[in-house]
């Protein structure tokens, strides 16, 4: 990719991300799940592969998948297996994808530069603890799962490790999210 494609890419993106900052800031109810639910159920008969989509695309963004994983509850609750099946599908896809153009959008070279601390971070998820470094992070619900994705696709780390140990933490998160805000809201 030509450096200038790549500036054009990493610029749109902040702009995007900065768009989405503001948008938060003006009316933060436009990022809850009701929201969320009531802009997917617009799209009656493609709610599902609407929902699949914006868990899809959500990561280039920041928005954490939180508040649509509580949406697809609200929005499917007859069929919570479906939400979680979807959510990760989507939840891994948007790792993928951001795994893979972390590189494209130059955290790669922050990598390079000579901090000790970024040196630490390098040895600890590419060390034979890395997976459950990647599944702590990817569990913890305070912590952003994005992160740890761009992190590992500017470090390399193996794809196998990065995508069983993210998939593990998620399906542990996501099931206690969707089944447990099933039991709350019913």
């Amino acid at each position: 990719m030509s450096p200038k494609l790549q500036r054009i890419l990493k610029w749109t993106w902040i702009s995007i991300i900065t768009i989405c900052i503001i948008m938060y800031f003006i009316d933060s109810s436009f990022f809850s799940n009701e929201s969320i639910a009531a802009f997917i159920s617009k799209f009656s008969g493609y709610a599902w592969t609407t929902y699949f989509l914006i868990h899809l695309f959500r990561g280039f963004v920041l928005l954490p998948s939180t508040p649509l994983v509580f949406a697809g509850v609200i929005l499917f609750p007859e069929h919570l297996i479906w939400v979680l099946i979807v959510s990760l599908l989507g939840i891994i896809g948007s790792s993928l994808l951001i795994y893979f153009f972390s590189d494209k959008l130059g955290f790669s070279s922050f990598f390079d530069s000579e901090s000790r601390k970024l040196k630490v971070v390098k040895e600890k998820l590419s060390s034979k603890n890395g997976f459950i470094y990647i599944l702590l992070w990817s569990f913890i619900p305070i912590v952003p799962t994005d992160v740890i994705c761009y992190v590992s696709g500017a470090l390399r780390i193996k794809l196998p490790i990065f995508i069983i140990s993210l998939f593990l933490g998620e399906l542990v998160l996501c099931s206690i999210y969707i089944f447990g805000a099933s039991y709350f809201i019913n």
